[in-house]
């Protein structure tokens, strides 16, 4: 075996033309050398391995959870209430009354004396002063004074001369009598005054059939006078008044029919009627909606009996609608009631049910927008930061998946172990009607989400409770827009009903609307608002009656 031979001890030494300042080359020593190589090689092996620890393992597809299907929304008909009250001044109804009754009545009476008084002609003459106007307990009240005369002309029967006759043949002779006796009395002339008032009760009532019921009585007082003819006392309140009776109830029947013939009111709701049923655009209720339209058909006419104070007589009368949302303009045909439907008594006003549509695409934005780039715990406490990197809403029967694309980093170790992962929550939608926001309730972690944490396990799941308190707090919809949208849309269309003309002003006023229910399907989650308000009608003076 041939050994290598030993190196010359010059081959050692410094060439000899080198120059002198050049030392001779160090080399590391064996064992120093190995270790680095080790070490590099060990590195490499720790930082491929949490590549693939982070590649293969933590990057893993978490599954997803079942996801129940749901049917399309129905088409959103809600019923709404528009209901005015409508106040008519008693001054009003004082003057119409003005207008409508005679001021002056005459007639005939019977003869009350016809033993003594023989072609009789017994007339009379009344004038009425001012009408006073007066309500209380739902009964209206019109009183007026009463003035007037009793006119009697006729001649004496022949058996009141004959007692004349008598009466002279004992005082005189009967010679006496008989020339006396003979001469006929006639033109027999008497008047007297009558003084008194009428006082007038109306307590109306509202008919089905489209007619106001006045329910009138009347009540008529006469001073105490007296009238003497050939010596016979005739009480003037007793003869005149049945006369005065018989005189205002006939006045009172004939209006009383008048009003029941009367198609005015019906005539006015079938006008209210025809503007009420339409469509109403809500164009702009949310961003990235489409144009909509609110349809209102009228389906009932309602009303309630009339109240009468002090001051006024009111009616509160109105309609009850069927509200709906269309993809495009609509003509409702809606048929005018036969009946007029009777409800109890009411303060009247507007409550109109309004569907407001979100698409899920939309939700989605929101929700991302509020969640993604934010680390949780927000305070930086804990083993673990995770960091939702996107965020999605996806409807479920009747909850929400919010799925969070999470990174997950541990911060113990020197390495910084991290990974990603999907982590699905469930939620309530539900609203905050103080506040008209739609808010995320009864959250929960899904358990397909136990397989989101790997290795990292407890420390990562630490972290959901503050997830959880991010979504409650974040995934929020505002929908103060959409509600002051709404409102000032429908109050833009029901403003052409006010007016102020021929006596009567209409006044409308739009000024809450309420979250009050909510439902999704699989693309659109819908919130039902309802717009509230009043609307009054006032009645400055009535046509005559």
């Amino acid at each position: 075996m041939n050994l290598p031979t030993p190196r010359p001890d010059w081959q050692g030494k410094p060439h000899p033309l080198a120059p002198r300042t050049q030392r001779p080359p160090r080399r590391s020593p064996p064992r120093l050398r190995l270790i680095l190589i080790g070490a590099a090689g060990l590195a490499a092996v720790v930082l491929v391995g949490i590549i693939a620890w982070e590649v293969f393992l933590f990057s893993g597809s978490t599954p997803t959870p079942q996801i129940a299907q749901l049917p399309p929304l129905p088409p959103a008909t809600r019923n709404s209430i528009m209901m005015a009250p409508v106040s008519i001044s008693l001054g009003a109804i004082r003057d119409a009354a003005e207008k409508a009754t005679p001021r002056n009545f005459s007639g005939k009476a019977d003869n009350p004396v016809s033993q003594i008084l023989q072609n009789a002609d017994i007339g009379w003459t009344v004038n009425r002063g001012a009408i006073a106007a007066t309500g209380s307990q739902d009964t209206l009240s019109l009183a007026t004074p009463l003035s007037g005369r009793l006119n009697v002309t006729g001649s004496l029967s022949s058996k009141a001369t004959g007692a004349i006759g008598d009466a002279l043949g004992g005082l005189l002779g009967s010679d006496a009598a008989k020339q006396i006796g003979g001469i006929n009395i006639k033109n027999l002339n008497a008047t007297a005054d009558i003084k008194g008032n009428v006082l007038i009760a109306m307590r109306p009532r509202l008919a089905t059939s489209w007619y106001v019921e006045p329910n009138f009585s009347a009540q008529v007082n006469l001073g105490d006078t007296a009238l003497t003819v050939a010596g016979a006392r005739v009480n003037v309140p007793a003869q005149m008044k049945p006369v005065i009776d018989k005189t205002v109830n006939d006045q009172l029947a004939a209006l009383s029919d008048r009003l029941r013939k009367d198609p005015t009111m019906k005539r006015n709701a079938q006008a209210q009627w025809a503007r009420a049923c339409r469509s109403v655009p809500l164009q702009g209720t949310a961003p990235g909606l489409p144009a909509v339209w609110l349809e209102i058909k009228p389906t009932r006419a309602l009303a309630a009996q009339p109240v009468i104070d002090s001051n006024i007589a009111s009616i509160t009368i109105g309609i009850e609608a069927e509200t709906k949302v269309t993809a495009a303009e609509t003509k409702p045909v809606c048929p005018f009631p036969e009946k007029l439907t009777i409800i109890p008594p009411t303060a009247g006003g507007i409550n109109i049910a309004v569907p407001i549509d979100v698409p899920f695409t939309e939700l989605n934005k929101l929700v991302d927008s509020q969640l993604a780039g934010r680390t949780f715990p927000e305070d930086g406490s804990g083993p673990v930061a995770v960091t939702v990197k996107h965020a999605t809403v996806v409807p479920s029967g009747n909850r929400l998946l919010i799925s969070l694309q999470v990174k997950g980093k541990e911060k113990e170790s020197f390495f910084g172990l991290g990974a990603d992962a999907t982590v699905h929550i469930w939620g309530r939608p539900m609203i905050d009607q103080a506040q008209q926001i739609l808010r995320l309730s009864d959250l929960q972690l899904a358990v397909e989400s136990d397989a989101a944490f790997g290795l990292l396990g407890a420390a990562a799941r630490a972290a959901v409770p503050h997830l959880q308190r991010a979504l409650m707090e974040r995934s929020v919809i505002d929908l103060k827009p959409f509600a002051d949208n709404v409102r000032d849309k429908i109050a833009t269309a029901i403003a052409e009903l006010q007016k102020n003309e021929n006596g009567i002003r209409v006044d409308t006023d739009v000024n809450n609307l309420a979250l009050t229910d909510i439902a999704f399907d699989a693309t659109t989650l819908r919130v039902i608002a309802t717009a509230e308000g009043t609307m009054t009608v006032r009645v400055n003076s009535l046509p005559a009656l």
